[in-house]
């Protein structure tokens, strides 16, 4: 026999080992999570050998996703408490399980299940990194919240109390500062409309959180102005606070005051004009400092 005759010869054999019949499973979803790790084994070494974009490709990929869906419901478990969201979660999880069938090799010698679950944790931690926070916060910040969480469980089944900040820092090895800081991090994660109702009453309507907020009330500055320039007002003399009084307090004109006090209008305009600029410049001076006059 020549050489080329036992090549093809040999080429024949390896093509029949990879075309022996795969078993055939009815519903791959339904297949137990011991049985598909062998079975898995056997539509990998299918698919090492089948050309990309065939139906017979395509059949032993999809198959082989379908077995291992119970690894994405695995993971997802760790998830449970955002029972609203399963379902996305599913959907993340089963991107990363796809990314791990076309990255897979046998000749690695490693289990699937041990090379998926990274890439099927990691696209559901990218999920709600990516779209669960209400305001963006560093990843830093996001990780260390859930650390955060996860001590203060610890700490409240050991202690039957909520932990202090000093305890939360030693119990995480952290300073009480950064545990501070995650705890601020954290009101970030969630967030609520003005316009969601928060009761409902079939004659007063819905109350929305709206309606509990205050609006500025310009009466505030006048407040702030008013508490601001009383010691100014007290270093005035009294006849100073006469004018301002019968100018501003009882609204007369400068003709009326002048008649009332004895003096010229214009007397009275100069008065009027040095004492409300004085008063200005105390208003416009910093705490602390001096207002040249």
């Amino acid at each position: 026999m020549t050489a080329g005759a036992i090549g093809t010869e040999a080429a024949e054999t390896e093509g029949r080992v990879g075309e022996q019949a795969l078993p055939e499973i009815a519903v791959p979803t339904e297949v137990a999570p011991r049985d598909a790790r062998a079975l898995s084994r056997q539509f990998f070494e299918r698919l090492a050998v089948l050309e990309e974009g065939t139906a017979e490709y395509q059949y032993t990929r999809n198959t082989l996703i379908e077995m291992n869906m119970s690894l994405v419901r695995f993971a997802a478990r760790r998830f449970r408490h955002l029972a609203d969201e399963m379902e996305d979660v599913v959907q993340v999880g089963m991107i990363g399980l796809i990314k791990a069938i076309d990255r897979f090799e046998l000749s690695r010698e490693t289990e699937f299940a041990t090379l998926a679950m990274p890439y099927i944790v990691g696209e559901m931690k990218r999920f709600f990194r990516d779209t669960t926070w209400a305001v963006h916060v560093p990843r830093r910040l996001q990780e260390r919240r859930s650390e955060l969480s996860r001590a203060r469980e610890e700490l409240e089944s050991r202690l039957d109390r909520s932990p202090t900040v000093k305890e939360l820092a030693a119990h995480m090895d952290l300073t009480e500062g950064e545990v501070l800081e995650a705890q601020m991090a954290a009101n970030g994660y969630n967030s609520a409309s003005l316009d969601a109702a928060l009761t409902g009453d079939a004659e007063d309507g819905e109350a929305a959180l709206a309606d509990f907020i205050g609006t500025e009330d310009p009466a505030m500055e006048l407040v702030e102005d008013c508490h601001a320039l009383a010691p100014l007002l007290a270093e005035l003399s009294d006849r100073e606070r006469l004018l301002l009084h019968l100018r501003f307090g009882e609204e007369l004109t400068q003709s009326q005051i002048g008649e009332r006090l004895g003096v010229s209008q214009m007397q009275v305009s100069r008065l009027l004009t040095r004492t409300v600029a004085r008063l200005r410049a105390g208003m416009c001076t910093e705490p602390g400092t001096v207002a040249s006059g």
